[in-house]
């Protein structure tokens, strides 16, 4: 990867493309360090604790923002609603045919998609903001709760948002690509240092003795690498179900008669499962607050089930069930975006449209039907793999209190994007130095 970096920098546009990227993530690092006039910081993170509690969804939307959400800067938004709404478009092109039809359209549909989503974005942000200021601003959020500091609020939240997918789209464009998700990981991996830092106070500087510290540093490292190297081999993984495409004249030529292959990734629905499943449980604990619900009985200890802080704690580890239905929802989501994403008949279809067959196998929908096959067994070796990655935090955190931020949703994010990336910079590299057939 470095040697990559390195070879990059020596040609003059690479290199403009990685400085100004660089100079991007700048500015997003100073705008997520850029308070909104008027908030009170100190009431969104004491909020979070008693909502949520210490770690869990609050961790996750801290690694998310990048920290932003919790000291209520400009971009406190971050570019959350911009992944909501791709989300949102990815399953409404299922639903609506119009859409469907402009995503086959090529270019100009994906061109089409994309304006529609921004147009999405900035309507989500203007309702979440809209939601945090009304809400939370009488309560304590605005030092001064009035109309023109609700709306300035709404303002800045908004324009930061959209600002931030901007930024993301420019790093696509003049960058060295995948902006959104580079805007994402920057905001990850600005909270590893201090997570990293809770980790040492806690189990190494804090241990008993220093053999203990030593060790646990060392426990500590190979669980990290342990977990990159899973997600790794996950992101990488791909079973690929050869084609052969039949001999046919064309004109007075003889065309076809090559092979080639579908690779189907393991990991298909990538980070998307465990993002469904964490909402999804975090949602009923969330509108409960929201509705001042504080009181004990059957519904306080249902709660205490689907909340992730009391998982796997040696205090209390019946509300350890709650992470068995986590992991049936990991699976489950997986599957259900698999489904919605990738359609086997589609494939097979076109493969007979244009004279490839797989061997073995009749085209048409015994085609499919194989592709169905596989795919399913993939699925569920790859949501085995991604619930591992999951819960492994989940379980130091409730065994060991091992509070951090980042997890096995930021790991497979980073390590996902930094590879994408550096395929993308090599693609350029060979496009640069390919001479071609007609030079000496």
């Amino acid at each position: 990867m470095f040697k990559t970096l390195i070879n990059a920098f020596k040609m003059k546009d690479l290199r403009k493309k990685i400085l100004f990227t660089f100079a991007m993530l700048v500015v997003i690092r100073f705008g997520s360090q850029l308070p909104i006039p008027g908030i009170d910081p100190a009431y969104i993170e004491s909020t979070l604790t008693n909502l949520l509690g210490s770690g869990g969804m609050s961790n996750f939307l801290d690694a998310f923002t990048g920290g932003s959400f919790l000291k209520m800067s400009v971009f406190a938004l971050n570019i959350t609603p911009y992944i909501t709404s791709s989300i949102i478009m990815q399953l409404l092109t299922i639903a609506i045919p119009k859409l469907e039809e402009m995503q086959r359209d090529g270019e100009e549909g994906r061109k089409k998609i994309v304006a529609i989503t921004r147009y999405v974005t900035v309507g989500l942000s203007l309702v979440e903001s809209a939601a945090m200021a009304i809400g939370f601003g009488g309560n304590g959020l605005l030092v001064d709760y009035n109309a023109q500091n609700v709306i300035l609020v709404i303002a800045i939240l908004t324009a930061g948002s959209a600002f931030l997918m901007w930024i993301g789209e420019q790093i696509t464009e003049h960058g060295v690509g995948n902006g959104i998700s580079i805007v994402l990981v920057i905001n990850i991996i600005s909270r590893l240092p201090n997570d990293f830092a809770t980790l040492y106070k806690q189990f190494v500087s804090g241990a008993s003795n220093v053999a203990t510290g030593v060790l646990a540093a060392l426990i500590i490292i190979a669980i990290v690498a342990g977990m990159i190297v899973i997600v790794v081999i996950l992101n990488a993984g791909t079973r690929k179900i050869p084609v052969q495409y039949a001999k046919k004249v064309v004109g007075r030529k003889m065309v076809g008669g090559n092979s080639t292959s579908i690779p189907l990734k393991v990991n298909t629905a990538g980070v998307i499962p465990i993002i469904f499943a964490s909402s999804l449980m975090q949602f009923p604990i969330v509108i409960s607050s929201l509705l001042g619900y504080k009181g004990t009985g059957v519904w306080a200890s249902a709660l205490k089930y689907l909340n992730q802080n009391y998982w796997c704690s040696t205090a209390t580890p019946i509300y350890t069930i709650g992470m068995l239905v986590y992991v049936v929802l990991v699976i489950f989501f997986a599957y259900f975006y698999t489904s919605i994403t990738f359609n086997p008949l589609e494939i097979a279809n076109n493969m007979k449209k244009q004279g490839g067959f797989i061997p073995g196998i009749r085209p048409g929908k015994p085609t499919s039907d194989y592709l169905t096959q596989v795919l399913n067994y993939i699925i569920f070796i790859g949501a085995c793999g991604l619930t591992f990655v999951g819960i492994v935090p989940f379980v130091f955190n409730g065994v060991f209190s091992a509070d951090v931020s980042f997890g096995g949703t930021s790991l497979i994010i980073i390590v996902s994007v930094v590879l994408d990336t550096m395929k993308q910079i090599e693609s350029q590299m060979l496009v640069r130095n390919y001479k071609g057939f007609l030079d000496d």
